[in-house]
C-alpha cells in the first residue's frame, strides 16, 4: 500500500476575527415537479430566504449572513436551514417561523426546539 502524502499547513498563531459571527444557510434547490423527495424550493424556501433577509435587517440583526444554498440534502423535511458556526438545523414553513428562528436563536441564542430537526430526522435511503 502507497503512503498518501499530506500536505502541512502551519497553523497560524492567532485566526483573523470572522467576517460574520452567524451565517444561516437556507436551502434553495429546485427539483423537478413531481421528485420523490420534493425540494425545498418548490415547498417556498426562495420567498423565507428573501423574508429572512429583510426581516433581520428590520430587527437590526448585525454580524450574521442569510445565503441561499443549494441542496442539503434534507428535501423531506424542507424548506430546511442551518445555522453555523452551531450547525443547527431547522425546518422552517412560515414568515412566524422565520420570526421565531431570528429572535429566538439569532438574537437570543436560544433554540426553537419545535422546528429542529435532529439526527432521527433522516432522509430515507436513495434508490
Amino acid at each position: 500500500m502507497r503512503a498518501v502524502p499530506t500536505l502541512e499547513c502551519p497553523v497560524p498563531d492567532a485566526d483573523p476575527p470572522p467576517f460574520y459571527r452567524a451565517h444561516l444557510f437556507v436551502c434553495c434547490n429546485r427539483r423537478p415537479d413531481g421528485h420523490r423527495r420534493g425540494s425545498c424550493a418548490a415547498a417556498g424556501s426562495e420567498a423565507l430566504r428573501d423574508y429572512m433577509k429583510a426581516r433581520a435587517k428590520e430587527l437590526g440583526i448585525t454580524g450574521i449572513r442569510v445565503n441561499q444554498a443549494g441542496c442539503l440534502d434534507r428535501c423531506e423535511f424542507g424548506p430546511a436551514m442551518v445555522i453555523y458556526p452551531e450547525g443547527v438545523w431547522y425546518r422552517l414553513r412560515t414568515r412566524e417561523d422565520v420570526d421565531e428562528i431570528l429572535t429566538v436563536h439569532v438574537q437570543g441564542g436560544g433554540r426553537v426546539r419545535r422546528l429542529m430537526l435532529t439526527e432521527r430526522d433522516v432522509p430515507p435511503p436513495k434508490a
